[in-house]
């Protein structure tokens, strides 16, 4: 009776497994719950995101521009005046003499001969009152505070001071160099526009306009960064967005509490969600067609100053596997296109660690002749099946970010030639087998067919983490990893939006667009998941 009892009672090995499964999400959930409690401590000794500090509430003094001329340019003089690229050109006007100045800086007017035409014409000019009408350009504003006029001449405006009047006028906004309008890098497409953003924000919120005429098109403005400001834009479609989502948007970007904003990768982990999370919960694009067309869907984009790359919010697990050029092809092309790139996801993120799993821990479960095939190619190779698979891995992400750095006409040559040189010569030395050669190629190929490369990162960093859990529990290991992954994007949000929206929460209608896209004429109804306010497309 105990013998038959001892029996059917399972291995230490079996019993250790069934410990580890059990244990290692609880361990998981426990950390992130600390460190997630350990940065909610921090924001409220901080006192929160839209906080500041005393001295930041404490409003600054404004000095009034005095109608002395003399008095103005000598505050200028000690406060701008001091640096090199600040000119302050001086004349008198007309026969009465009255003194004035054109102050700005090297660069941000590129227009000489505007400045030519003004000083010609103030040189001319009998009497100031109408002066704001002669000036040969319709951007003119005035100003009466020292702190704006500082302000603006940094900034690129050019300044017309004048001696008897207690205001300046700043006359055409900068326009310093910038970059043409070029093919986007990171997006490229067979069929499509050809127009990507550049670092000028007024050129992309032009591109944005040129898209089409509509009268719901709103950019709202903001400054960021409290050291050095730059200019941030919030663009959506009136009659469409969620007045919600719109709102948690515009709070967050009100809250955020930064020194300088050098590119939108700031902002985008700034307002995101979940910061402990792999998964990126903004979409960042290049293309001005993208962007529209997220619009349309009723979600906003996040323009930056200084930067190509716009963000889309909210962002969906399915919107990192899609590209534009799924909507120019015809509908059975499209969904094909897209329904490959999901399962180069899935390749990119698993082949690796079912690798492991199948020739450590289950080769019974591979086909007879070819688990024979891979024991043969494996004669000789010294390392397990882990260290076998990390030393070629490592290699291929060595070589891939040498690639991306070298310049441009030797980095793809570098990087091809390096794998095929390093892979052949791995093989020859009995380090690898030819078989994990082939699984490796595989994964890094279904890897550079996914169009975000965020989101190949993403994968990239996670492939690592099922490669561990492959090598300690095999199989068990492998499905125990994909589960925690499925359940942390269940969990995950975006701006409210759940992350796997239209699989979780289910969605039918919102399928027409997700593993395959209909036809064109059949998606007639906004995203559910976004609630805006005309469900209707038109």
């Amino acid at each position: 009776m105990l013998s038959s009892i001892k029996s059917h009672i399972p291995g230490w090995s079996v019993l250790f497994q069934a410990f580890i499964t059990l244990v290692v999400p609880l361990l998981i959930y426990r950390i992130y719950k600390a460190l997630a409690s350990l940065a909610d401590d921090k924001l409220v000794s901080s006192g929160g995101a839209s906080s500041m500090n005393a001295s930041d509430n404490e409003e600054p003094p404004i000095h009034p521009i005095s109608a002395n001329y003399d008095t103005n340019i000598d505050k200028i003089r000690n406060t701008i005046g001091l640096n090199s690229d600040v000119v302050i050109r001086e004349l008198t006007m007309g026969d009465a003499k009255i003194r004035a100045a054109l102050i700005f800086v090297k660069g941000m007017q590129e227009d000489q001969l505007l400045k030519m035409e003004i000083m010609q014409m103030l040189r001319d000019t009998e009497l100031p009152l109408p002066l704001i009408e002669r000036l040969p350009t319709n951007s003119v504003h005035a100003i009466s505070s020292m702190e704006e006029l500082t302000k603006a001449i940094l900034f690129g405006y050019l300044a017309l001071v004048i001696d008897g009047r207690n205001e300046v006028l700043l006359i055409n906004p900068p326009s310093g160099p910038a970059r043409d309008i070029t093919e986007p890098v990171s997006e490229t497409l067979l069929r499509g526009s050809r127009i990507g953003f550049t670092e000028d924000i007024n050129i992309n919120t032009a591109i944005l306009r040129k898209q089409g005429v509509t009268e719901n098109l709103q950019i709202r403005s903001y400054l960021v960064g409290h050291t050095i400001q730059k200019e941030l834009a919030v663009v959506y479609l009136d009659q469409i967005v969620n007045p919600d989502l719109l709102r948690e948007v515009t709070d967050r970007i009100e809250g955020i509490r930064l020194d300088y904003a050098a590119e939108s990768g700031y902002i985008e982990q700034l307002i995101e969600d979940n910061y402990l999370s792999p998964f990126q919960q903004t979409q960042n694009t290049e293309r001005p067609d993208r962007v529209m067309a997220a619009l349309l869907e009723g979600r906003i984009a996040i323009l930056l100053d200084g930067t190509p790359f716009a963000l889309i919010v909210p962002v969906t697990f399915s919107m990192l596997l899609q590209s534009p050029e799924d909507y120019f092809e015809r509908w059975m092309p499209g969904s094909l296109l897209r329904i490959l790139r999901f399962l180069a996801a899935f390749i990119a993120l698993m082949a690796p660690s079912l690798y492991i799993s199948f020739i450590s821990f289950h080769p019974g479960l591979i086909p007879t002749e070819l688990a024979l095939t891979i024991i043969e190619t494996r004669q000789g190779v010294p390392f397990p099946s882990l260290i076998e698979v990390l030393i070629l891995e490592i290699s291929i992400e060595i070589l891939r970010e040498a690639g991306i750095r070298l310049p441009k006409p030797i980095g793809p040559a570098m990087g091809i030639v390096g794998g095929l040189v390093i892979g052949e010569a791995a093989v020859q030395a009995g380090i690898v087998s030819p078989f994990l050669v082939i699984v490796v190629a595989v994964t890094a190929i279904s890897s550079f067919s996914i169009p975000m490369y965020s989101a190949g990162i993403t994968l990239r960093l996670l492939r690592f983490v099922a490669m561990l859990f492959a090598s300690i529990l095999g199989m068990f290991g492998t499905i125990l990893f994909f589960l925690l992954i499925c359940c942390h994007l269940a969990k995950l949000k975006s701006f409210g939006v759940p992350y796997l929206t239209p699989l979780t929460p289910f969605r039918w209608s919102d399928w027409k667009d997700f593993f395959i896209r209909v036809p064109i004429f059949m998606m007639k109804r906004r995203p559910k998941l976004m609630k805006t306010m005309q469900n209707k497309r038109r």
